[in-house]
């Protein structure tokens, strides 16, 4: 969570970037994506801290015999600033996953006020993910 700032609202806590992360992660490895392992009609997952589902994708994903190499994330908005906060936001992503923070990028972009994102409406966030058979 980004202090001073309002957040998203999803069916678990709305975590838009461990939503991205997760299917980026789980989709390298064709282990399906966020919905089909945590699904939105399941009230087992209303209000879940999606750091720890992103911390359950990344067992899955070690189970089937994957590992992260790395993960880079966009992160599109107006505002928060993202800069600022990527440090802390690696760090809690790396330990979820179980990977150095190193190896996580994290990048913030405007959507120079058009549309909706630049709107202030949302956010959009891209991440792709390298995994490699362990």
């Amino acid at each position: 969570m980004v202090p001073d700032h309002a957040g998203l609202t999803g069916h678990s806590d709305g975590d838009a970037v461990a939503h991205a992360v997760i299917d980026a992660i789980l989709g390298a490895a064709a282990l399906g994506n966020v919905g089909s392992h945590f699904p939105p009609t399941d009230a087992t997952w209303k209000n879940a801290d999606s750091i720890e589902l992103l911390r359950a994708s990344s067992t899955v994903l070690q189970e089937a015999g994957w590992s992260v190499g790395n993960v880079d994330v966009t992160v599109i908005c107006e505002t928060p600033k993202i800069g600022p906060h990527s440090s802390a936001m690696r760090a809690r992503l790396g330990d979820a996953m179980q990977i150095p923070w190193e190896r996580i990028s994290i990048k913030g972009k405007t959507n120079e006020r058009m549309g909706w994102i630049g709107a202030g409406e949302g956010l959009a966030v891209h991440a792709v993910a390298l995994v490699e058979a362990r």
